[in-house]
């Protein structure tokens, strides 16, 4: 009797539950020498009842060892694969990777991401091949385009400088001084915020004291319901204000000396017009927003730099937190600090006829003390018919001479 070599040399015989992906089942026997390739063929003439419609079906197959979740490689044995007697594994057909785009639609891809794609240097550089050449510092364009709101500050000191000296060549200097004290007490006086005082009367603050608390709190709310609640028993709580009567007096005073006309009378009338300046400049002082300094002190700063950092962002608090986390300019000192008077623009303001007519107005000078506290105020002054044409000029010189 004649015996395949290959019979007699055969592995162990592994009788393996094989399953297909359509939920046929079946037992499969192969030796364990076999390898997952031939099994994987043989099972596939089991689904196809004895032939492969498509030489490629074999490597469109694989074969998982169900109990592990493997993935058995085609170029390994059973033994190999450590596939035991009674195992299941399954019969799945592989993925079908993506079809590859057609040409058309890769091109129309490829052109819808050129068009959404920035320009590069090449490309910037062909279409500027034609423009004139300027050779010119970013640095020095960003300077030189400087801001109006910025620039104004300056302005606003050194004009008031020049005001003053003006307004003091005057004859009638004095009284053109507490003119202008007694505008800005009445300034003081009649600007009232009624939606403020309403909501201090409704919270029950007495309306008078209400007031008070807002003129000296330059309007704000929560800095006035503070001082109310610090004085409430303050004795002096309802003294009312320095008004008119005080100016009055100050111009019963100031009479005599206005009507004299020796050399030291005249030296009363300039130290008069002194402390009146002064206290004018007084009422337009800075007074830090006590909410914003608590605020901005609870992160770590220090009261001089918070204060200095308000004062410097019109007690802003957001901007003053980002003056401080950043370069620190423009500094406080830089604030007092007029424009260079040699300058262009500085000439071309003075040579204006409306502004030299203006300085002579302790209006005006009023109108640059309060933009100087309140840069935000620019918008009313502007819209005033003794001030508005004063700042439209300045506006309007300092736009061309920034242009050329």
């Amino acid at each position: 009797m004649f015996v395949q070599e290959e019979k007699i040399f055969a592995g162990k015989v592994l009788r393996l539950h094989v399953c297909a992906s359509d939920g046929a089942e079946w037992l499969e026997e192969a030796t364990e020498d076999t390898s997952v390739e031939k099994l994987k063929e043989r099972c596939l003439k089991h689904c196809a009842h004895g032939s492969l419609e498509d030489p490629k079906s074999v490597t469109h197959h694989k074969l998982i060892h169900a109990a592990s979740e493997r993935v058995l490689s085609d170029t390994k044995t059973l033994l190999e694969e450590n596939v035991q007697d009674e195992d299941v594994l399954l019969l799945i057909k592989k993925r079908a990777p993506a079809p590859l785009p057609k040409m058309a639609d890769v091109s129309a891809e490829e052109k819808k991401k050129q068009a959404q794609r920035a320009p590069d240097r090449d490309a910037i550089l062909r279409a500027t091949a034609n423009l004139p050449s300027c050779d010119m510092d970013r640095a020095v364009v960003q300077t030189s385009a400087r801001d109006f709101q910025t620039e104004l500050r300056k302005i606003l000191v050194s004009l008031i400088e020049v005001a003053q000296k003006l307004l003091a060549l005057n004859p009638d200097a004095v009284e053109l001084f507490k003119k202008a004290n007694a505008m800005l007490d009445e300034d003081e006086d009649g600007r009232v915020d009624e939606a403020a005082l309403r909501q201090l009367t409704e919270m029950g603050f007495p309306e008078s004291r209400a007031v008070k608390a807002l003129r000296l709190n330059h309007m704000s709310v929560p800095q006035a319901m503070e001082w109310l609640i610090e004085h409430a028993e303050d004795p002096t709580i309802d003294t009312p204000l320095p008004g008119p009567a005080l100016q009055g007096e100050a111009g019963a005073e100031a009479a005599p000396a206005a009507a004299a006309g020796t050399s030291a009378e005249g030296e009363e009338d300039r130290d008069e017009l002194t402390e009146i300046f002064k206290k004018i400049r007084r009422k337009r002082e800075f007074r830090a927003d006590a909410r914003a300094v608590v605020s901005l002190m609870e992160m770590g700063f220090d009261e001089k730099e918070v204060i200095d950092a308000l004062r410097v962002n019109s007690n802003q608090q957001n901007a003053a937190c980002e003056w401080l986390l950043g370069d620190r300019r423009p500094s406080p000192e830089e604030l007092d600090k007029g424009i260079d008077p040699d300058s262009p623009l500085f000439q071309a303001i003075l040579d204006n006829p409306v502004v030299q007519l203006g300085l002579t107005n302790p209006k005006i000078l009023l109108a640059f003390e309060d933009m100087l506290e309140s840069p935000l105020n620019s918008t009313q002054w502007m819209n005033d018919p003794e001030t508005g044409p004063v700042m439209l000029q300045i506006s309007r010189i300092f736009q061309t001479l920034n242009r050329t």
